[in-house]
């Protein structure tokens, strides 16, 4: 069984989202933006999606600075941790734009020493 990880990117305009088994790209989709949608849909689609591949998703959705608590899409906790449901787990990760990364690599720099594959990594649920 293959590991599926669901991306999600709630943006002020739009829900982009891409899914993943391993490093092969199964599904990307446009959505309409979570503040006008109802509650439960972004939880019902992806109980749907874990019901039609068979398995518990890891979700992790993508924020920054420009996200409102209504990017949330129903997907956090009264904490604004990831909800975690029998069909999926959320994480949080935080978006940060070419800038911030180039701002940050110029305020600490390690000869020698390469992070590029740390920034790569992504995010994993345990079972």
């Amino acid at each position: 069984m293959q590991n599926t990880m669901v991306r999600l990117s709630a943006e002020p305009t739009r829900t982009r989202l891409l899914i993943t088994q391993g490093a092969r790209d199964i599904g990307r989709a446009v959505l309409p933006t979570g503040s006008s949608a109802h509650p439960r849909a972004m939880a019902t689609l992806l109980e749907g999606l874990s019901l039609l591949v068979g398995e518990r998703l890891s979700v992790v959705l993508c924020v920054d600075e420009r996200s409102t608590s209504s990017c949330g899409l129903g997907l956090l906790d009264g904490h604004d941790d990831g909800e975690r449901s029998l069909f999926y787990e959320v994480g949080v990760a935080a978006r940060i734009s070419r800038r911030d990364l180039q701002r940050e690599q110029r305020g600490l720099h390690l000869p020698g020493v390469d992070f590029r594959d740390l920034r790569e990594l992504g995010w994993g649920c345990s079972r």
